[in-house]
C-alpha cells in the first residue's frame, strides 16, 4: 500500500495540533480512507486522551463512529539514539502501511529526537500557527525596528535539516503547509504586517499557507466527548448544527481539500 505520511508539527503549545490531527483523521476516514494516528507526545498524551474520550463516548452511546488506529511511540522504543529512532519509525511505518493509506503524526510542542526524525518522513507537513507575532517567532526572527525578516527561526531550521535528511533517502520534497489559525476578520495593522511577513517567509523557505480554524468554543467542547465537527450531524442530527458549526465544518473540509491528496 502506498501510504501517505502527514506530520502535524510546531514547536509551540496551544497551536491546535491535536485538534487538527483528530479532525483530519476523521474527515479522511469518512472519505473511505484507512487512517492511523501516531502519538509522539506520550508524556502529555493529548491525542491519546482524545481517542480515549471518543472510544468511551462511542461505547456509552452505542454509536458507530469511525475511529482511526492509534499508535504511541516513545524514544526508548528505538533505543533512545537518533539512528535507532529512525529505524524504529521506518519499521512502524512499514508495518502500519500494510493496513493504512494515511498515517498522521501528532508531535509535541518542543524539540525532541522522536519529533525531529518524524519530520524527515513527512510527505505533507502541516504547521498550525495562531495568527500572532508570538507564533510567527517560531518560524522567523523578526527585526522589530523595521519589521523585516532577519532569518529563519529554530523550528524552520529544524524543518530544513529534516528536508535534507529526507532528500538523502531519495524521497521527494515534503509539501509544507502553514495553517493559519484564529485569523482576525478585520484588517488590523498587525494582521497586515503578519500577512506581509508570512508571504515573504513562504517564498524564502518554501511553504504554502492555508486558512485554518477560527477561534470557536465548539472545538474545545468536542474534546471531552472525543467528537469532531464531522460527527455532530450524525450524533445530534443536521438540525443541531448552528451557523457557527457549519462554518467550522467548512474550514475542516477546506483543509482536507488543501492537502491535494
Amino acid at each position: 500500500m502506498n501510504t501517505h505520511i502527514i506530520v502535524v508539527g510546531n514547536e509551540k503549545g496551544g497551536s491546535g495540533k491535536s485538534t487538527t490531527v483528530m479532525h483530519l483523521a476523521v474527515s479522511l476516514l469518512r472519505q473511505g480512507r484507512s487512517v492511523a494516528v501516531a502519538d509522539l507526545d506520550a508524556r502529555q498524551g493529548t491525542i491519546s486522551r482524545y481517542f480515549e474520550n471518543r472510544s468511551h463516548y462511542i461505547e456509552s452511546r452505542g454509536l458507530n463512529l469511525p475511529l482511526p488506529e492509534l499508535l504511541t511511540l516513545r524514544p526508548e522504543d528505538g533505543g533512545g539514539d537518533e539512528e535507532g529512532i529512525e529505524a524504529m519509525i521506518a519499521g512502524v511505518l512499514e508495518d502500519v502501511g500494510r493496513r493504512a493509506e494515511v498515517v498522521i503524526f501528532d508531535t509535541p510542542g518542543s524539540d525532541t529526537s522522536l519529533s525531529r526524525i518524524a519530520h524527515s518522513f513527512a510527505d505533507t507537513l502541516i504547521t498550525p500557527m495562531n495568527d500572532s507575532f508570538i507564533d510567527l517567532d517560531v518560524l522567523a526572527r523578526i527585526n522589530v525596528k523595521d519589521m523585516t525578516i532577519q532569518g529563519p527561526s529554530h523550528y524552520a531550521e529544524l524543518v530544513w535539516e529534516q528536508r535534507i535528511k529526507r532528500a538523502k533517502r531519495g524521497n521527494k520534497a515534503a509539501d509544507w503547509i502553514v495553517m493559519r489559525n484564529r485569523m482576525g476578520h478585520t484588517m488590523s495593522k498587525n494582521k497586515r504586517e503578519i500577512d506581509r511577513l508570512v508571504d515573504d517567509l513562504a517564498k524564502r523557505i518554501g511553504f504554502r499557507t492555508v486558512a485554518g480554524f477560527s477561534e470557536r468554543v465548539i472545538f474545545r467542547e468536542l474534546f471531552h466527548k472525543g467528537l469532531t465537527l464531522m460527527d455532530i450531524a450524525e450524533v445530534k442530527g443536521e438540525g443541531a448544527l448552528s451557523m457557527s458549526h457549519i462554518a467550522a465544518r467548512h474550514e475542516v473540509r477546506a483543509l482536507v481539500e488543501a492537502l491535494k491528496m
